[in-house]
């Protein structure tokens, strides 16, 4: 039964079908829409892609993502059209944790933290917070946790095969 569920899992999910590339795209895209990257990862892991290259991509996909998501915040008119404003319950949650422990702290973390992280980068855009400093613990935060995810899905991968045996 358990077999079956990977075996759909690494042949039928929209983003393990397309590979590294679709990694890409799920890594891109959840920095600022919630699709966890981790059962992609899970997927190429057990299909044989080499960590590093797995890291590697998510890293990078996940810095354009940032980027995609603060020039979304920054441009509200591109925002609007695209109807992606953030609630504004997320937003002034996102804001008021932003505003007590220091903006680069939460955009470092924002990463790890599900919905209310998705909207910091958007709202970081929208106050036109500093791009440097934006650049720093935007790229700082979602490396470590690259990082952490490849290393956790290597060892969840190991796990699960002895599991199987």
């Amino acid at each position: 039964m358990l077999g079956g569920v990977i075996s759909s899992v690494l042949h039928d999910t929209l983003f393990i079908k397309y590979g590294l590339m679709g990694l890409f795209f799920n890594g891109m895209f959840s920095s600022f829409i919630p699709i966890p990257t981790e059962l992609t990862i899970s997927a190429l892991l057990l299909g044989g892609v080499k960590p590093l290259d797995i890291f590697l991509v998510l890293t990078i996909s996940s810095i354009v993502g940032g980027y995609i998501a603060y020039y979304l915040g920054y441009n509200g008119r591109l925002l609007r059209k695209l109807r992606k404003t953030p609630e504004k319950k997320y937003e002034q949650k996102s804001i008021n944790i932003m505003t007590k422990y220091g903006w680069s702290t939460i955009i470092f973390i924002s990463p790890w933290i599900p919905i209310i992280g998705d909207v910091v980068s958007i709202i970081a855009g929208t106050k036109k917070y500093n791009i440097v400093r934006y650049t720093i613990a935007m790229t700082t935060g979602k490396t470590v946790k690259a990082i952490a995810i490849v290393f956790f899905g290597v060892h969840f991968v190991h796990w699960l095969i002895r599991a199987l045996h």
